[in-house]
């Protein structure tokens, strides 16, 4: 049976819980269904109550179905009449609601285990009398579960067929496109049959069809799309208006778990039902002629030989990652390079200082987060390219014995990867690491550990710029690995520039990235 998680992971059923509370309601709040159940719009959840009444003095205990939610138990005190069983469901669960002629019927995500959602219906009859209350009480339902999100997106979803261990297909119909349906949401599916064919299909959409190009694979496809829509005469334009997501059916998975902040696929569904528009930074990378844009890292030296130089092993999984760098670990390699930056925050500090201040502040509108999607194409480059001369106002680094380098725009380069705990999705700033290959394999390893408890950012061996612009230009070899957003490039100079709030995703908070900060 396919895993609605693509590693796999187990995990415990969810129940059903009963208690007796009393809660603080929304007015207009309640609706009586039938004669012992009313509906409730409490604080955060819609709340199910039914009303048992027993004779007096009779102790015994009751399994009761609530309709659509599943049996739980109630014990009954004696000379106690009347006993209230509790469900609830919390608005972020809830997808859509309607009102037929039979009467309610209220589409939900059901928790079904600790990493797993499943659509799930509640259907109530309705007397007639009770018709406008109960039109007026959905439309404030549909509110309290949407919020500030937009409903019944406009998805085109592109899925890879290939992706991870070639099952994205039936994890999509499996688990995500009934989240959809149920949230009733518009859907276009279309499987890519080749390595650019997700670039060329985002290269001619039409922009004003679709809400959302959701991506089925692993990082590759949203890669692709994002530089196929630099592609459009109206490039800024077509950034700035459709939105880019991800079910995670990948290896890394990036995208899903800094945006939503999971690696389950009907959990990504449904964050992508409530998800916020959010401007995320994108950044030019020049390497000859060419001009692409990436959304999530740049890496040179062991972090991109342990992912590019382990393709043939994409059976393994993740762990091929680990199998990759611990076998470069032992060899001591190193990577000579020179590096140069315009650094705008140097310091650990500082950038703590800095990612608090913006992690407080509300969600920028386009309007002020320096978009400019009144140009037709892409911004102009203000520091030039990679065959340009390097401004006078940047720091320029020889690494005779580099390590690693590596350059993010999300915290998250993988599940349990929080590499750049201190990035922002529109700062416009790249967090930017490297790490000296001096240092002994046992302080690596002990790296590798903080990384997997989230200290990492903390280790002295960690040096971390925040920067707007930077070049890289290996040295004293002529061939290795370059990644940029995972994909291989040629091994050669290549420039970046971050451009702030270019790009559209939709993230769960509207500002942040789902990952624990640096404080």
């Amino acid at each position: 049976m396919i895993s609605d998680t693509v590693d796999d992971h187990s995990s415990s059923e969810g129940g059903v819980g009963s208690d007796v509370k009393s809660y603080q309601t929304i007015d207009p709040s309640t609706l009586d269904v039938g004669d012992h159940t009313s509906l409730i719009l409490a604080a955060s959840s819609l709340l199910i109550i039914v009303k048992l009444s027993f004779p007096t003095n009779t102790p015994f205990t009751l399994c009761v179905r609530l309709m659509g939610c599943g049996s739980i138990w109630v014990s009954l005190t004696t000379g106690n009449p009347e006993t209230k069983a509790s469900r609830e469901i919390p608005f972020y669960n809830v997808l859509w609601a309607d009102l037929s002629q039979a009467g309610i019927i209220i589409d939900y995500a059901q928790n079904t285990s600790k990493n797993s959602v499943s659509a799930a219906s509640l259907r109530y009859v309705i007397n007639h009398d009770q018709r406008p209350r109960a039109g007026t009480w959905i439309a404030r339902l549909i509110d309290l579960a949407y919020g500030n999100a937009q409903r019944s997106k406009r998805l085109k979803v592109l899925i890879n067929p290939f992706s991870g261990k070639s099952n994205a297909t039936n994890l999509y119909h499996q688990y995500a496109e009934p989240i959809f349906a149920a949230a009733h949401c518009a859907i276009d599916v279309e499987s890519t049959g080749c390595s650019g064919h997700a670039a060329e299909i985002a290269e001619h959409i039409d922009i004003d069809a679709y809400d959302v190009i959701v991506a089925c694979s692993g990082d590759g496809l949203p890669y692709e799309i994002l530089n196929g829509l630099a592609r459009k005469p109206n490039a800024a334009v077509a950034l700035s208006k459709v939105a880019i997501a991800q079910i995670p059916c990948g290896s890394g998975n990036a995208m899903a778990w800094n945006l939503c902040g999971t690696g389950s696929v009907s959990l990504a569904a449904l964050a992508i039902v409530k998800g916020l528009k959010t401007q995320l930074d994108l950044a030019s990378i020049t390497q000859g002629n060419l001009r692409t844009l990436s959304f999530l890292s740049q890496s040179f030296g062991i972090v991109a030989e342990s992912d590019l130089g382990t393709e043939d092993i994409r059976w393994m999984g993740p762990a091929r990652f680990t199998y990759g760098f611990l076998v470069r670990l032992l060899r001591k390699s190193v990577y000579p390079c020179d590096l140069a930056f315009k650094v705008e925050i140097d310091g650990k500090a500082d950038i703590k200082n800095h990612y608090l201040s913006h992690a407080g502040n509300p969600p920028e509108s386009r309007s002020t987060n320096g978009a400019e999607p009144q140009l037709s194409g892409l911004p102009p480059l203000k520091y030039g390219t990679v065959r340009d001369d390097i401004p006078q106002d940047w720091e320029i680094i020889s690494f005779d014995k580099l390590s690693s380098f590596y350059a993010g725009n999300m915290a998250y380069m993988s599940e349990n990867a929080n590499f750049f705990p201190a990035a922002l999705p529109s700062d416009g700033l790249l967090d930017v690491v490297t790490v000296d290959g001096t240092i002994s394999r046992r302080t690596y390893l002990s790296m590798m550990k903080k990384l997997e408890n989230e200290t990492l950012f903390d280790a002295p061996e960690f040096k971390v710029r925040k920067v707007s612009g930077y070049r890289l230009i290996p040295r004293d070899r002529v061939d290795g690995y370059i990644s940029i957003d995972g994909e291989k490039v040629p091994f050669e100079p290549f420039q970046v520039e971050v451009h702030k709030g270019l790009g559209t995703v939709l993230s769960k908070s509207g500002h942040l990235y789902e990952a624990k900060g640096p404080i």
